[in-house]
C-alpha cells in the first residue's frame, strides 16, 4: 500500500494536532497540581523561614533583658548637641558667652513669631508680657516680662532655656530644631526691645 502527499500531509496534521494536545494536557496538570499556598520546595530555607528572636531575649542582649543605652559619646541623627550643661553655672555661661550663628539675613521674624505662637505664646503673651491665655486663667503663675531689669535676658540665656527649660517651663529641644530655636530667639529679643521701647 502506498501512501500518497495528502494522507503525508493529513498523518502530520494529526501528529502536529495530537502533540499540541498532549503539551495543553500536561501544561494543564501541571499548573492544576500547584498549590500555591506553600511553595514547593525551597532551596534555601533559612530565608523563608527565619529565626525569630524576642525584643529583649537573651540571644539579641546577652547581659540581661533591658534596653540598652546608646553608646557613649553618640549623637542622634539631626540632633546637635550644645556643649554648655545644664546647671545654674552653665546658665550663667551662657548668658555671657553665647551668641546666634544667624546673621541678619538668615533672621527671619515672621518665622520666629509663628513659632514664638506655637510654643511660646499660651505662657508668655503674644507681647511678652507674661500675660498669656494660662496666666489669664490662672493655671500657671509667675511668668515675668521679657523687660524685667532683674532677669536681663540675653540670645544664650534664651537658648539655654528653650534647649533644657526652666523652673516650671520644660525643654523645647525635642519640639524645635537648632535654626528653628534661632529663630524663636531673635523673635524674643525683638519682643523684649518693643517692650523697652
Amino acid at each position: 500500500m502506498r501512501i500518497t502527499f495528502e494522507q503525508k500531509n493529513n498523518i502530520s496534521l494529526q501528529m502536529k494536532s495530537l502533540i499540541k494536545i498532549l503539551v495543553v494536557a500536561v501544561v494543564f496538570v501541571a499548573v492544576s497540581c500547584n498549590k500555591s499556598t506553600a511553595p514547593n520546595y525551597q532551596f534555601m530555607p533559612n530565608m523563608y523561614e527565619s529565626v525569630g528572636y524576642e525584643t529583649y531575649g537573651e540571644a539579641a542582649f546577652k547581659d540581661g533583658l533591658e534596653a540598652q543605652l546608646p553608646a557613649e559619646g553618640s549623637v542622634a541623627r539631626g540632633h546637635i548637641p550644645f556643649d554648655i550643661e545644664n546647671s545654674t553655672e552653665g546658665y550663667a555661661l551662657a548668658k555671657e558667652t553665647v551668641m546666634s550663628p544667624l546673621d541678619s539675613t538668615q533672621v527671619d521674624l515672621n518665622r520666629g513669631k509663628e513659632l514664638y505662637d506655637i510654643y511660646c505664646g499660651i505662657c508668655h503673651g503674644g507681647k511678652g508680657d507674661g500675660q498669656g491665655n494660662l496666666v489669664k486663667r490662672e493655671k500657671i503663675l509667675g511668668i515675668p516680662s521679657y523687660d524685667d531689669a532683674g532677669r536681663a535676658i540675653t540670645a544664650g540665656s534664651i537658648y539655654h532655656t528653650i534647649y533644657y527649660g526652666k523652673n516650671a517651663m520644660g525643654s523645647y529641644a525635642n519640639q524645635l530644631q537648632e535654626e528653628e530655636r534661632w529663630q524663636v530667639v531673635s523673635y524674643v529679643l525683638q519682643l523684649k526691645a518693643d517692650l523697652e521701647n
